[in-house]
């Protein structure tokens, strides 16, 4: 289990707090020290069944500067997930990748009902 996270993001530091908590063995990765590849994006995508805007940080200083709210609909998911790979600060995280389950943001009843057999 790959639990993609920025340390500084309080909403990171529930999420490792709750996976602890529950004893979920899981391999932590810093988001800004090891970006998410586009192949890696494009697989999580796929695989998690959101709306690829899900994948965006869109609270994020980035987001806001580049304009993004208004550009990505004019954009093609093949631009956007590029867009993504460039810079991990626009990805939208928690993350939580466990073989074909993407689980993106942390809300604690999905996270849940997700990992915890």
């Amino acid at each position: 289990m790959l639990f993609i996270c920025y340390p500084k993001c309080s909403t990171c530091q529930k999420a490792k707090k709750w996976v602890d908590e529950h004893n979920i063995k899981y391999t932590e990765r810093h988001i800004v020290d090891a970006n998410p590849t586009y192949d890696e994006l494009k697989d999580w995508y796929s695989k998690s069944g959101l709306p690829l805007k899900k994948f965006f940080n869109t609270s994020g200083l980035i987001y806001k500067e580049m304009q993004l709210k208004d550009k990505l609909s004019t954009m093609s998911e093949e631009e956007q997930l590029q867009l993504l790979a460039t810079n991990g600060m626009l990805v939208k995280r928690p993350l939580m990748v466990n073989g074909d389950t993407v689980i993106v943001g942390f809300k604690e009843a999905e996270w849940a009902e997700k990992l915890i057999k």
